[in-house]
C-alpha cells in the first residue's frame, strides 16, 4: 500500500505541475501582443528521492520555478539603439519646426548637394523684391507709385526677417523647455526603477529570479528612460541593479544604486548634470541631446546667418543712401539683427531720396542701392557675409536643408537598425503563437495522462481497502 500511496502522491504532484505549466502558457498567449512582456517558461524538476523498503523511490514531479526568457545583452543593445533613434528623431523634429519657422519649405538636396526654397513668399523673394523696387525707383525717381511700392517692399522684407527671427527664437525656447520636461520625466523614471528594485529585492529574497512581472515592468521603464538619455545597467540579471550614465571622461555617474536614486538629473539651460555631486553628463544620444544639438547647432546657425544678412543689409544700404553721413539713413542704424531691422522713422514716400542733392531726375543713390544686389561681400574684408545677398541667403537655406535631409536619413537608417535588434530580441523573449499552442497541447495531454494515472491508482486503492478485506 505504501507503493500505491506514494504513486498517488506522485500523480497529484504531476497534476499540480502540469496545471502550473498550462497556466504559464495561457499567460504567454494572453501577452502575445504586449511588447513589454518577456516569454515565461516553467522549469519542471524532481522533488527528490527517498529510500523505502522497496528501494529508492522518487517523490514525484514539481515546479522548480518560472524562468523569464531574457537576454541581458540584447536588452542593453535595444536600449542603446532606442537612445540613438530618439536623439535623431528629436533633431529631425527640431529642423522641421525650424523650416516652418523660416516660413518656407525646402526642396530635397540635389546631387550637387544644394537645397532650394519652394516658396515664393519667403525672405529670399522679399529680398529680390526690395532690390527690384530700388531698380524701378531709379528708373523713375519722381513717380509717387514707385516710391510707395519701394516702402511697401521694404516693410515686407523687414517684417519677414523679424517674424522669422521670432519664430526661430521660439523654436529654440521650446527645445529648451522640452529638455526641461524630459528631465522631470527622467527623474520620475529613475525613482520608479529604484522602487521596483526594492520590490524585486524583497520578493526574491528566497527565490531569485521569481518576480518576473516586476522585472518586465523594470525593463520597460529602463527602455523608456533610454529614449531620454543613454544609460547602462550594471548587474542586469540581479534583483537590484545599478543605472549609470557617463561624464566627459567616460567615468560612471551612478543614477540609481539598488533602491536609492543617487541625486537628481538637472538642466541649467546649457548642460545636463546628474549624480550626488551634480556631474555634467556627456550625452551622445537620447531625445534631450538631440534637442540640444538642434537648438545649439542648426537652428542657432540659421538665426546667426539671418542676423549677419540683416547687419550687412543695414550697413550697405545706409552707406549708399547716406554717403556723407549727414542726410539721414534708410534703415535704423541701431537695428542690425534680423529681429530688430527696421526702416528709419520719418522716411516717407515724399522724402525718399533718389540722390543726394541732385536734380529732380537724379537717381545716383537709388541706382547704387539697386546695384548692391549683385555686389559680392567677403568676411575676410570685414563684411558680415560672404557672396551676394541672395547667394548668402540661398546658402543659409541650403545649410538648413542639408541638416534636415541628414536628420531624415539618420532616422530612416536607425529605425531599420533598431527594428533588426528588436526582432533579434523577440526571437528570444517574444511570444510565438505556434510554439505556445504546441506547448499548451503538450501540457494538456500530460495533465490528462496524470489524471488517468490518478484515477487508476484510486481504483486500485478502492479495491485494496474495500474488496480485499471481505
Amino acid at each position: 500500500m505504501s507503493g500505491l500511496f506514494a504513486s498517488l502522491n506522485a500523480s497529484v504532484s504531476a497534476l499540480s505541475a502540469q496545471s502550473r505549466a498550462v497556466e504559464i502558457t495561457g499567460k504567454n498567449l494572453a501577452n502575445v501582443n504586449n511588447s513589454k512582456y518577456a516569454r515565461q517558461q516553467v522549469i519542471l524538476g524532481d522533488l527528490g528521492t527517498v529510500q523505502t523498503a522497496e528501494g529508492p523511490e522518487s517523490m514525484g514531479l514539481t515546479v522548480l520555478g518560472v524562468e523569464q526568457m531574457r537576454d541581458s545583452l540584447l536588452d542593453q543593445q535595444v536600449m542603446r539603439e532606442s537612445a540613438l533613434s530618439s536623439g535623431y528623431q528629436a533633431e529631425q523634429s527640431a529642423y522641421q519646426r525650424a523650416q516652418a519657422g523660416l516660413g518656407q519649405s525646402i526642396a530635397s538636396t540635389s546631387a550637387a548637394g544644394t537645397a532650394s526654397s519652394t516658396n515664393s513668399n519667403g525672405i529670399g523673394a522679399a529680398l529680390d523684391d526690395f532690390f527690384n523696387s530700388f531698380q524701378s525707383f531709379a528708373s523713375n525717381p519722381t513717380d509717387t507709385g514707385q516710391r510707395q511700392s519701394l516702402l511697401q517692399s521694404t516693410s515686407i522684407l523687414t517684417d519677414r526677417l523679424q517674424l522669422t527671427d521670432q519664430r526661430l527664437a521660439q523654436v529654440q525656447s521650446d527645445l529648451g523647455t522640452q529638455v526641461s520636461t524630459d528631465v522631470t520625466t527622467v527623474n520620475g523614471l529613475l525613482q520608479t526603477v529604484a522602487d521596483l528594485n526594492g520590490q524585486i529585492g524583497r520578493f526574491e529574497i528566497t527565490q531569485p529570479g521569481s518576480a518576473v512581472d516586476l522585472r518586465d515592468q523594470r525593463q520597460a521603464i529602463l527602455e523608456q528612460l533610454a529614449t531620454k538619455l543613454p544609460i547602462e545597467v550594471r548587474n542586469a540579471n540581479a534583483a537590484q541593479i545599478q543605472v549609470v550614465a557617463k561624464d566627459s571622461s567616460g567615468a560612471d555617474v551612478v543614477l540609481v544604486d539598488l533602491a536609492t536614486v543617487k541625486g537628481t538629473v538637472a538642466f541649467d539651460g546649457t548642460q545636463i548634470t546628474a549624480g550626488t555631486s551634480a556631474t555634467p553628463l556627456a550625452l551622445t544620444s537620447g531625445s534631450m541631446q538631440g534637442a540640444l544639438n538642434a537648438r545649439d547647432g542648426g537652428v542657432k546657425n540659421l538665426r546667426d546667418n539671418l542676423d549677419a544678412l540683416a547687419s550687412q543689409l543695414v550697413t550697405s544700404v545706409n552707406a549708399a543712401y547716406n554717403p556723407t553721413g549727414t542726410t539721414g539713413d534708410f534703415f535704423n542704424a541701431a537695428g542690425t539683427t534680423a529681429g530688430t531691422i527696421a526702416l528709419t522713422s520719418g522716411v516717407t514716400a515724399a522724402n525718399l531720396k533718389a540722390s543726394t542733392g541732385g536734380t529732380a531726375g537724379d537717381n545716383t543713390v537709388a541706382l547704387a542701392i539697386a546695384q548692391l544686389a549683385n555686389q559680392k561681400f567677403s568676411t575676410a574684408s570685414g563684411d558680415a557675409i560672404d557672396g551676394t545677398f541672395s547667394g548668402f541667403y540661398a546658402t543659409t537655406v541650403s545649410d538648413l536643408g542639408q541638416s534636415l535631409s541628414g536628420a531624415n536619413s539618420r532616422v530612416d537608417d536607425q529605425s531599420q537598425i533598431e527594428q533588426i535588434v528588436r526582432t533579434q530580441r523577440d526571437g528570444v523573449s517574444g511570444v510565438s503563437l505556434d510554439e505556445e499552442m504546441a506547448n499548451l497541447m503538450k501540457y494538456q495531454r500530460a495533465f490528462q495522462a496524470s489524471s488517468r494515472v490518478f484515477s487508476t491508482i484510486d481504483t486500485l486503492l478502492d479495491n485494496v481497502v474495500n474488496t480485499l478485506g471481505k
